[in-house]
């Protein structure tokens, strides 16, 4: 007997007004007009994240609708990328133009999740622009890389507030992309696509030759 294909639902694509709109155009930095661009999104069931070039990261809840801001301290520098991820508690890790890394503990109105906006930094270690973010499924793990190459691994205790990194990995090029599942992790580069493994700390290229 065949099986009943599921109905298709057709859905108008459009600019989300109601997002944009909450995100000034212009800021004024004493004497001076700055225009805001739009630098990196994310988004997934909860949340839509969108990194800007004044170090801004605008959080729209899709629940609520309700937009946030979040920023670093110190001086205003592009955001680059941003990775959102909802586990028992919602997580979002921010990269920028100099290498700064930040993951904000979002506060929840469920019972027994995070009543406290917390962060941790990513102390150091990148010196370049933040090119890629990757989260382990349970939040305890993140990686990231930059376009000179370097990857870095932070393990993260949410209980005890606490984030300790390490460089993992150096490529000769740029990180264009990182995907992590089952204890390894998915590199791409400019050159190259590999595995690297991290109980063994192995790595296996995909491929022979490298990318024109």
């Amino acid at each position: 007997m065949a099986s009943v294909a599921s109905p298709v639902i057709f859905k108008e694509f459009c600019p989300l007004y109601y997002l944009l709109n909450a995100i000034p155009t212009k800021i004024q930095k004493g004497f001076r007009s700055i225009v805001v661009y739009l630098t990196a999104l994310d988004t997934n069931g909860d949340y839509i994240a969108v990194g800007s070039s004044i170090g801004m990261l605008y959080l729209y809840c899709r629940h609520l609708n309700q937009m946030k801001k979040y920023n670093f301290e110190g001086r205003c520098e592009s955001i680059t990328f941003v990775k959102l991820l909802s586990c028992f508690d919602d997580l979002v890790a921010v990269g920028t133009a100099s290498g700064r890394v930040a993951v904000f503990q979002l506060v929840s109105s469920l019972p027994g999740r995070n009543k406290q906006l917390r962060r941790f930094d990513v102390a150091g270690i990148h010196k370049s622009s933040i090119t890629a973010l990757a989260w382990s499924p349970n939040g305890m793990k993140l990686f990231s890389g930059d376009d000179k190459g370097k990857i870095v691994y932070s393990a993260l205790d949410l209980d005890q507030g606490i984030c300790n990194s390490s460089l993992v990995l150096e490529e000769p090029s740029s990180i264009v992309q990182l995907d992590y599942n089952q204890k390894v992790l998915l590199v791409s580069t400019l050159q190259r696509t590999l595995l690297f493994y991290t109980e063994e700390k192995s790595v296996n290229q995909v491929g022979t030759q490298p990318r024109k």
